[in-house]
């Protein structure tokens, strides 16, 4: 499955599954390990995890692998990785302190 495929499987999973806030960032230009990043927050930490498996099962039933997830037992920070697709479930408290999309639009510097 293509990158822009698997990318609009967890967007739409996140948005069925009421996950706040969904923003996906599209990196190819200023790193190698994914496509795509895609974070949402999660109301609560059951909730948190309950997103992060739904679009683990919706990715594996479509006939994509699911090459990891950490940080289910604490249920703050979820992280998925799809190969092409990197996906972070926090919670509000979590994405408000690590900041990830201000941190992954940076723009490559024209320095030389």
């Amino acid at each position: 499955m293509n990158a822009e495929n698997l990318k609009d499987i967890v967007i739409n999973t996140l948005d069925d599954m009421k996950g706040r806030e969904v923003t996906c960032l599209h990196v190819t230009d200023i790193t190698t390990i994914t496509d795509y990043m895609v974070v949402v927050t999660g109301t609560s930490s059951r909730h948190v995890r309950s997103l992060a498996e739904d679009v683990a099962k919706k990715v594996k039933d479509s006939g994509s692998p699911v090459y990891g997830m950490e940080g289910q037992n604490q249920g703050e920070w979820v992280l998925l990785d799809l190969g092409d697709v990197l996906v972070h479930v926090m919670t509000e408290d979590i994405r408000k302190m690590y900041d990830l999309e201000s941190l992954w639009d940076m723009k490559p510097s024209d320095k030389k």
